[in-house]
Formats: structure tokens, sequence, C-alpha cells
């Protein structure tokens, strides 16, 4: 089939590269020139395991192209999905102006035949009735043209053009996209068009059937048909659940501490009830990145102008936004004074496997430990590699875990990098001031760190 995304995103990209590979002709279009240039070249703007290899194979193959030309996408595309950003505003609720800008281009460049458009985007709930009314609001403004300086606009024939919008929302996980999106757990389509849901079954038939997964013995992939509304909530509902269930273990973890029960334990023993399960029980700093944050306060500004009081979600954030400053908390304790202390985080993104620091718990942290007048130093895997630094001013980015930990009062495990389980502790530790290490993800093997020297405080333990 032929397919246009629109952005080119961690959700954009992904979606038109793992489209191309299952076989569909995919035309990647995004605004930014340079960005564009970078993806003609072969190179991913992006870090996202597997994702740069199979761009690379779809572009020889001749499935994958990149341009900057909305017209040209649209021209293409039976389907168009609409991937760019949403990011939040102040209120918490979501910024929609990319959509409605995208939105109005494809009105502006459709020329008759009919197309699919797809919400990919998280958009607010409702916006599957808007981003039409947007798309007609385009083809409308395309029917004006001016016929002189002066003159009135005149009306040429209306443009025989014919669309559905369907909602068909991304559950991605940053750092396993690439997996995520041929072993789905869902496909989500929401649509009031019947054309618009066989086109999208058909787009997605090669995942339906597993023909790229894993496993491929397993059933079918569930696909889940509903309205618009609807498909949209769920993407919001999915996002702030799971987030609820964080903040709990780690309200829970925070009584532990103080009652001498151990949360790991804890968390075993309610995961293993079925009705429960053991995933996102994992006590630690917070949730933070591009989705949760964003989703579940966009889901309470929504249940607000719909005037109900989301009580619980609003906790959901609080204790989220207490848990960030736990850690500060534990390092007053331990060495007291702050001021004249050298701290080092271990990771700075806010989810291992990543490049990604939106809304990073690592970010509060260090804000946080520059305002009690200590000094912060960081490594990270991906982030002392890459030379980025944005919104890293009041840190001292090392290249290196031992120059991480030389002259350090205290380290903080940050991000749960599956390389920090095997790093040389011993050595770290005969490098700092003092070897005391705050396991910010309960990751580490407690009694591994306090035989290389460390002492060690987990969270909840």
């Amino acid at each position: 089939m032929r397919v246009c995304v629109i952005g080119t995103g961690y959700v954009g990209l992904v979606t038109g590269v793992c489209l191309s590979h299952i076989g569909h002709h995919v035309i990647c279009v995004d605004n930014n020139e340079e960005k564009v240039e970078l993806m003609r070249l072969g190179q991913s703007p992006i870090y996202e395991p597997g994702l740069s290899d199979l761009m690379k194979s779809s572009m020889q193959a001749g499935r994958l192209e990149f341009t900057s030309d909305l017209g040209a996408g649209v021209s293409h595309g039976d389907i168009l999905f609409i991937a760019v950003g949403t990011p939040a505003l102040p209120t918490g609720e979501s910024d929609t102006r990319y959509v409605e800008a995208v939105a109005r281009g494809i009105g502006e460049h459709l020329n008759g035949g009919y197309k699919v458009i797809v919400n990919k985007s998280t958009v607010p709930i409702g916006s599957g009735d808007w981003v039409r009314m947007i798309v007609l609001d385009g083809i409308a403004e395309r029917q004006k043209v001016p016929v002189g300086a002066g003159a009135p606009a005149t009306t040429p024939p209306a443009i025989e053009a014919q669309f559905d919008v369907v909602s068909n929302p991304e559950f991605l996980r940053e750092g396993s996209a690439v997996y995520d999106t041929f072993n789905p757990d869902r496909i989500v389509l929401g649509s009031n068009g019947d054309q618009a849901i066989a086109m999208m079954q058909e787009l997605y038939t090669p995942i339906v059937e597993r023909q790229f997964a894993e496993d491929p013995s397993l059933p079918p992939v569930p696909v889940v048909v509903t309205d618009l509304s609807s498909a949209e909530m769920v993407k919001y509902a999915s996002n702030a659940f799971l987030a609820t269930k964080i903040s709990f273990i780690n309200e829970v973890a925070n009584i532990c501490d103080r009652v001498g029960a151990d949360v790991v334990q804890v968390a075993q023993g309610i995961g293993l009830d079925s009705r429960i399960g053991n995933k996102f029980l994992q006590a630690g700093i917070g949730w933070g990145g591009s989705c949760f944050p964003k989703d579940v306060s966009a889901l309470v500004h929504t249940a607000d102008d719909y005037g109900y009081d989301a009580e619980l979600l609003k906790a959901t954030i609080s204790v989220n936004q207490r848990q960030r400053l736990l850690t500060v908390e534990k390092l007053q304790q331990v060495l007291k004074i702050l001021k004249g202390k050298t701290v080092g985080l271990l990771g700075l993104t806010f989810k291992p496997d990543t490049d990604d620091m939106r809304d990073a718990p690592s970010l509060i942290l260090i804000e946080s430990l520059n305002r009690l007048g200590a000094r912060v130093k960081a490594y990270d895997p991906i982030v002392s590699q890459s030379g980025m630094r944005h919104g890293l001013s009041g840190v001292i980015v090392e290249t290196d875990p031992e120059r991480l930990a030389d002259g350090c009062d205290a380290l903080v495990l940050v991000t749960d990098w599956a390389k920090f389980k095997s790093l040389d502790y011993a050595k770290m530790a005969s490098l700092m001031n003092s070897p005391t290490l705050i396991d910010g993800r309960n990751f580490l093997d407690q009694a591994a760190l306090e035989k290389a020297g460390f002492r060690y405080l987990g969270v909840g333990r």
C-alpha cells in the first residue's frame, strides 16, 4: 500500500520505517530540511535500537523515501499518518498547533480520490472530528483563488476530496519501539468509516498475522475496532493507568522505608496476583519521558473541561513530583549539608536505550542539587558520547564511569542502563571521597555494592 507519514519524531519515523519494512511504499515528510537530508543519507536522527538497520534496508529496497514536500507526500499516500508532536502546555493541555497545521496542509493538497487520514499523534479526545473540520477548512481555503490585485476571489469547481479520519494510537516504548511495532499487544482503530477501517486492517495484516514477530506461532494480534473518541481515550487511559501503578508502588515504597519492609519483596508478593501482575511495580525515582507526564496532565485537563475533578490522576502526578526529590532527601540524610559536595549521576535519559531527555528525573535532580550548592557530575552511555548538552548547563558530563566517580561524595543511579550492572564499582569506590550510592531504581546488587566498599541505599528497602 502507498503510505505517507508526516512527522519524523520517535513515533513517525518508527512507524514509517516499520511499515516500509513489511512491504509498503512509504514517504516520510518533515519540514526540517536538515533532518530530511540526514535521513536521505541513511542516518537516523534518533537513537532507537534496530531502527537504523531497518531504515537503510528499506531505502535500498526502494520502499522508503524522505521529503520536505507535503504535497508530494499527500499525493503519494492512500493512507496519511499525522505523527507530529503534541507537547504539553503550561496549563497541562496538549499543544495541537502542529496537528492543526498538518491537517490544514493536507486539505490544501488533496486532489480527489479517497484518502484515510490517521491520527497517530496523541491528541485530545474529540480530535478526530476536529481534524476533519480543519482538513475541510484547508480544502475550502484552496478553493478561493484570487484573480488579481483588488479583485474578489473566485470559486472554481469544487475539489472532489473524499476522506475519513481514523484514530490509531501508538503504544511504543522508547528503547523498544521497533520490537513493539512488530509485536504489539493490540492494535486500536477508531473510525466511523467502514472503508477506512478495511484499509487500515489491510495495512496491518502482516503485523496482525505476526509475519515479522519474534514468535510467529502466537495467535493473531487482537484488533480493537471502535469509534474515534473511544480509541483516543484508550491511549490516555492506558498511560494514565501505568503511571498510576508506578506512583502507587512508590507510595508503598515510602511507607516501607518508614516501617522497615522491603518494597522489592512486597512488589514480588503482590505482582504474583493475576489481577495485578508484576509489570510497572518497580519502585524508584519516578516516571518521566514524553508520554506519561503529558498524557496524564492532558487527561486531567480534559476532565476539568467537562466539569470532573480527576482526584486520583492529580494524586498520581503529585506523588511522582515528590518522588523525584526523595533522592535529594536521602543525600541530605547521608551527607548532611550538600553545599560544596560533589554528587555523580549514573544516567541522564529518562529510561535506558534511548537518548530522550524529555522530562527526565535527572533534570529535576540537577536543578535541585545546584540550588543547594552541590557540584553535579554525570555519565550516560548515550549522552556522554553524543555531545548533547541541551538543558545540561548545571552538570559536568563525564566520558566514563571512573571519571564520574573521581572526587564524588555520593553517586546516584538515575537510569537503569544494563551496563551499569557490570561497572568496576570497587575501583569507582576507591576514587570517591565517600563511597555512597543511592540506587534510584533498585536496580543494582546491594551485596555486591557493599562488598565493593559502598554504602548502599535503595528506595523502600
